[in-house]
């Protein structure tokens, strides 16, 4: 299913509005089973709610905030988390997607920079920049993985289906919910390199570009050439910290090898900065494990 975009504000009051920083816990888009297999060494109850810790752990080592901060109230509990039309825990994901959406709306933001949580929290704050910006507005997905599954894919976790729910493929309940959505033709994946294979051709079908870590090791110009190409000047950018070659550092949840440095990750968005306009950027799936293994040493113990 997909759905196109609402509308568009009048163009001469685009700019104006705060710049919102959206802090978004949300963890139940990752599968259950994903993170049993990804993270042996901790506990799973913790393991799987490790995305609310990281985004404690964001908020306290990110510079302070000019604008406004508000946070999207989130489920800690097994609230919700029943498989439902091939998309797991998908009551707790459209409640707190509503939730996010009129947090969101209460502010009307030019900007909006989203502390997650796993990949599926760039779905309201890009939507609505989506309905703001309309076809001036390009997404850079920088993620090891492609995020472009849906409800028929194997895997059911619901951050895996981000993209493709952005792109306007998806669940039916959840794509209602949207404000917008972005033509795939205005969509790049950006260090890409670890994919399922029922998911990855759904890239290539609806027509989201994609770039591999080895296209952008040297230079950002191939996927500059390609934002000059869709005709925006404003990008709203997707950050998961697991791009990041594990081999270097492992942010998230899962070890992915032979991604990009981080020297090489500061220097696309740094060159997307300076091409076009940022005006939304979220930091996602970063899984603090050792923050996570203290909690544990410090679990119960007197005074604490």
């Amino acid at each position: 299913m997909s759905i196109q975009k609402k509308g568009v504000r009048d163009s001469s009051s685009l700019g104006a509005g705060p710049s919102l920083r959206l802090v978004w816990p949300q963890w139940q888009g990752a599968g259950a089973d994903v993170v049993r297999l990804l993270t042996p060494e901790l506990p799973f109850e913790q393991a799987r709610r490790g995305y609310a810790v990281g985004a404690a752990v964001l908020g306290a080592i990110l510079p302070e905030h000019d604008g406004p901060t508000a946070v999207v109230p989130v489920e800690l509990g097994p609230k919700g988390l029943e498989e439902r039309d091939g998309v797991e825990a998908k009551d707790a994901i459209l409640g707190q997607l509503n939730a996010a959406l009129h947090t969101i709306e209460q502010h009307a933001p030019a900007r909006i920079v989203t502390l997650g949580g796993e990949c599926s929290v760039s779905v309201a704050p890009f939507a609505n920049l989506a309905e703001r910006y309309g076809e001036d507005l390009a997404v850079v997905w920088v993620d090891s993985h492609p995020d472009v599954g849906t409800p028929a894919s194997a895997y059911h976790g619901y951050h895996a289906m981000a993209l493709g729910t952005l792109t306007g493929h998806g669940d039916s309940d959840v794509l209602q919910l949207l404000p917008a959505t972005v033509d795939p033709k205005r969509a790049a994946l950006a260090g890409l390199h670890s994919w399922t294979e029922d998911d990855f051709p759904n890239a290539a079908e609806w027509g989201i570009t994609a770039f591999g870590p080895n296209e952008l090791r040297e230079s950002s110009q191939p996927l500059l050439e390609w934002l000059a190409g869709t005709g925006c000047t404003r990008v709203a950018l997707h950050l998961d910290v697991d791009v990041v070659d594990s081999n270097e550092a492992i942010f998230g949840l899962g070890k992915e090898p032979g991604g990009l440095t981080t020297e090489q990750v500061h220097r696309v968005i740094q060159d997307i900065d300076a091409a076009a306009d940022i005006v939304g950027m979220t930091i996602a799936e970063f899984v603090p494990r050792q923050v996570i293994q203290l909690q544990e040493l410090l679990r119960g113990l007197p005074l604490l």
